[in-house]
């Protein structure tokens, strides 16, 4: 066995070994191939790269990071490829201990060997680069005369290639040592180590220098896809992450002028919920209500096409009814306006027929108007109007409840401030008990044994239209506070904050929604549970969707690539053990599944539940919502 453990460096052997005669053999000694010709491809790398990845267009290129060991190159190369594989760009990441297990397994750390290896490396990322995909190579590669040869191969075929400095001082690379070498080189136990007795040239003219000791990785991926962006690697809207709809400070004013000047349209609450989801950006890429275009996409392929394609399977539309829809079908520019204040204008609006059973026979899989959103659906006007929006100010509703409603830049702002390097969002529109706690507190373990270090929740509850026997929005709040107050959940690792999204109960069409929403806000991990966005049907009182449905077409939705979904384990109530715990088949008898309708039964009838099924506290804000209601009536 060979004694190296790093890529680079030769370790002093502790015991003998025996070679064969073919090992023996050094790579100089290997015969160099003659009689060779290159074969053009048929295919061109332009009619590659229109299938290559989701985002139309060749992209192929070579991102060399070269630094010390332990300057974060691995950490800097594979986050840059989770970044662009998840928007869309197709990618790998080379790194020197994966190459040293595979195909640089025979190459030994010899002056020629080490100059070989990153031969190897550099003809591997020009194939890769060659196929359309964005190749990270992660080396020390310590000699600028390596480093010069895998440019000039690259420019040889005219492929791109940008040489990435990944600067860190000496003794921050041996403070960090995660796996011990620069400990024993000075100990004398590896012989040759970069940076300590062999030297580590540094570039001298490398497209972008990283200096991760001030810099944090994701400061480091952004600088990096700017200068991908520059270069023309990587389009614009892919790193637009989130599409704030506010007008800007400077034109405010301007803008507030000219909406008094304009026609107007009175919209309802649930439309300016709507304009709070745009406005916010949790629909990127959408600029305002959607025109017919737009409709016709999300109706019939769940998708927007234009600049890519984007899970959004939920239409955001604006109704009106026939006489504004005459009034107004000349204007270039409409002021919306709620309760006597103009909160937007809409540009170039643009009308259209509201056929309302196909958009719900779509949406919902039904036309039945008893269920509460298609009754609001099938009420609303024959028309609808999409159109750019111009927000005049943030939507607040002045219910003691506007500091939780963080935007998703705010929300990344604030994940970024708890230093997090993962986010798992659960969203609810009920009371959480502790099986949903249990759960979260599952995942949290399971991220921790991932290797990530600070992973953090987003608690985050539906605030928008609900119907009417769900429990309000407030409630909930005080009922999630409370969860947090028993430590149920860690007040440090968990983010509370509110989804301003109506909710539709549209089931599998719906889940998607919820989960771009988080995605757009930052999140990577979603928890998925059983029928999500369901309800009973409400005339025959059965499932309105099949329970498991929402978490296999969750798993399966294209667009979705920045988040990893994170199925629902089972849990209900063992009677053993008097807690909430995840379920096991084999002692069925011991665990009660204690459903949703007999919760609220228990509230209403101020009873408790079984010892461990939820934080008392959170029970007393429960039973006493359903005391005022009784007492309301």
């Amino acid at each position: 066995t060979h004694t190296h453990t790093h890529t680079g460096h030769l370790l002093a052997p502790r015991r003998p070994f025996s070679m064969s005669g073919d090992e023996k053999k050094t790579i100089t000694e290997i015969h160099k191939s003659t009689n060779v010709v290159y074969q053009a491809h048929h295919v061109s790398r332009s009619k590659r790269g229109q299938i290559v990845g989701t985002r139309r267009g060749f992209r192929g290129c070579t991102v060399w990071l070269t630094g010390l060991s332990g300057a974060g190159k691995t950490t800097i190369g594979f986050a840059l490829e989770e970044y662009l594989v998840t928007h869309g760009i197709p990618c790998y990441s080379l790194d020197g201990d994966n190459i040293r297990q595979g195909l640089n397994k025979n190459l030994g750390f010899s002056s020629e060997d080490r100059e070989e290896n990153i031969r190897r490396i550099a003809e591997v990322a020009k194939l890769f680069a060659d196929a359309g995909l964005v190749c990270i190579a992660s080396f020390i590669s310590p000699f600028a005369k390596d480093r010069e040869k895998a440019r000039k191969s690259h420019e040889g075929s005219n492929l791109p290639f940008f040489e990435v400095f990944v600067d860190a001082p000496l003794d921050i690379c041996e403070n960090r040592d995660v796996k011990g070498l620069y400990k024993r080189a000075r100990a004398g136990e590896i012989k040759g180590f970069t940076g300590i007795d062999s030297e580590y040239e540094k570039p001298e003219s490398s497209e972008l220098v990283l200096k991760t000791n001030l810099t944090s990785v994701n400061e480091c991926i952004q600088r990096l896809v700017e200068l991908l962006e520059e270069r023309g690697i990587v389009p614009p809207a892919a790193s637009e992450e989130v599409k704030e709809l506010f007008v800007l400070d400077n034109k405010h004013d301007l803008v507030r002028e000219a909406a008094r000047t304009l026609p107007t349209l009175q919209i309802t609450r649930l439309d300016l919920q709507w304009v709070q989801v745009l406005s916010e950006g949790w629909a990127t890429p959408l600029s305002g209500f959607m025109r017919e275009r737009e409709l016709l996409q999300v109706l019939h392929f769940g998708m927007l096409l234009d600049g890519g394609l984007i899970n959004l399977t939920v239409p955001i539309v604006l109704p009106v009814c026939t006489d504004d829809k005459a009034r107004l079908a000349d204007s270039s520019a409409i002021a919306l306006v709620y309760s006597g204040r103009t909160v937007a204008v809409l540009q170039n609006p643009e009308f259209y027929q509201h056929r309302h059973e196909e958009r719900c026979a779509r949406q919902w899989g039904t036309t039945c108007e008893n269920h509460p959103y298609i009754k609001m659906v099938m009420e609303s006007g024959d028309w609808l109007v999409g159109g750019d929006l111009q927000v005049l100010e943030r939507i607040r509703w002045n219910d003691g409840l506007d500091q939780y409603r963080l935007t998703p830049l705010e929300l990344k702002q604030k994940f970024k401030d708890m230093n997090a390097d993962a986010i798992f969002a659960f969203q609810l529109r009920n009371p959480v008990h502790n099986g949903h706690a249990l759960l979260m507190q599952d995942t949290r373990r399971r991220l921790l044994e991932k290797g990530y270090k600070r992973p953090v929740l987003l608690l985050h509850p539906l605030g928008g239209w609900t119907k009417d026997d769900d429990v309000p929005l407030a409630w909930r709040m005080r009922q999630h506070a409370a969860v947090l107050e028993e430590g149920v959940l860690d007040p440090s690792s968990t983010v509370v904050a509110i989804f301003p999204s109506p909710m539709m109960y549209a089931g599998p069409t719906e889940v998607q929604w919820h989960c771009r929403s988080r995605m757009i806000a930052g999140a990577n991990f979603y928890i998925v549970g059983r029928d999500p966005a369901g309800m009973p049907h409400p005339v025959t009182k059965k499932d309105l969707y099949e329970p498991t449905h929402g978490a296999k077409v969750l798993s399966m939705a294209p667009g979705l690539t920045t988040v990893e979904i994170i199925p629902f384990r089972v849990a209900a109530y063992d009677k053993d053990k008097r807690c909430m715990d995840f379920y096991d088949p084999g002692r069925s008898e011991s665990f009660d599944f204690i459903s949703g309708t007999r919760m609220r039964q228990l509230a209403r009838e101020n009873k408790n539940p079984p010892d461990g099924f939820m934080a008392p506290k959170a029970w007393k804000v429960l039973t006493d919502y359903y005391s005022s209601l009784e007492k309301s009536n």
